[in-house]
């Protein structure tokens, strides 16, 4: 049974520890704001880019084959051996962030498929090493400061090894923050299948093509490959804004679980200190009394 000290002790401790958890949900707020304001001001950018590409496809320009989409005309699957870039956060204290962007990457290779990974986060890069799994290339730099610049450079390297043949599809596992929920996703960036950019009947036909130079071929590689990097980089911030929102969610949890555990504590305490007072009373009461009793017994004698 704890004393009114060790209460006393335990109350201040968790209130310290609040400040901790409410500053960190304060400044992963900060964070998340700071990061989807960068994100909205680069997403037009690149819905231009989407838009010429679909401008390609309307003009019948689309050349037969082109190596950053399926083949034409072949159903069957693509096999060989895939690529996973896996995004996770650096540290924990975010809930079940980490674990379910792990989890639903896994599933590529549960598939039975070869994967060679590609990560950012030190959780990933510690667990898949707990796991006895081997790193193709580890990206250093820290999923905290998501920037253009690194988003290239991922995919410059994965593009790289990709028109090289090391694997025949690209994979990307982030988390996709909607609204205020979060999902974990394993989305494929390469190959593309040529209907994501059909585009719908009713547009207004093509009445003045477009001249590319020096050809339609060099445009469009140059087109897909910054719409590549623009897909990276807002998975980079996706996943960081959803590491900062399940970090917020968890420290306003425990914000209200340290507030709950100080008002139980706090009733506790004032019954024992109650307690303590009333006894001290009746001891006094107790004192007086035989006091009383013993000086009438003296008397009378």
């Amino acid at each position: 049974m704890p004393n009114i000290q060790g209460i006393k002790k335990r109350i201040e401790s968790i209130k310290e520890t609040r400040k901790i958890t409410n500053a960190m949900y304060l400044i992963s707020s900060t964070k998340m704001r700071k990061a989807k304001a960068d994100l909205d001001r680069t997403r037009p950018y690149f819905e231009a880019l989407r838009v010429e590409i679909k401008r390609i496809f309307r003009q019948g320009d689309m050349p037969a084959e082109n190596r950053y989409f399926y083949p034409v005309n072949v159903k069957e699957k693509l096999t060989g051996t895939f690529a996973c870039l896996l995004i996770t956060g650096d540290k924990g204290l975010a809930g079940a962030y980490n674990y379910n962007v792990i989890k639903k990457a896994m599933e590529l290779s549960d598939s039975g498929c070869e994967v060679k990974w590609y990560v950012v986060g030190e959780y990933g890069r510690q667990l898949l090493k707990q796991r006895g799994i081997s790193v193709e290339k580890s990206f250093i730099y820290t999923a905290q400061n998501p920037t253009m610049h690194r988003a290239r450079e991922i995919c410059n390297l994965l593009l790289e090894e990709y028109e090289r043949g090391a694997f025949t599809k690209i994979y990307v596992a982030y988390t996709d923050m909607r609204g205020m929920t979060d999902e974990a996703m394993l989305t494929r960036i390469l190959p593309f299948h040529r209907k994501e950019f059909v585009v719908d009947t009713v547009e207004e036909p093509v009445r003045a093509p477009f001249e590319y130079t020096p050809s339609v071929e060099v445009v469009l590689d140059n087109i897909m490959q910054s719409y590549i990097a623009g897909f990276i980089y807002s998975a980079l911030v996706d996943s960081f804004c959803s590491e900062q929102h399940a970090r917020m969610t968890a420290m306003k949890a425990a914000n209200d679980n340290a507030e709950k555990l100080i008002s139980e504590l706090s009733v506790q305490y004032n019954r024992m200190r109650q307690a303590a007072i009333t006894q001290e009373i009746t001891e006094v009461a107790a004192g007086a009394k035989a006091q009383l009793k013993n000086k009438g017994e003296a008397l009378s004698e």
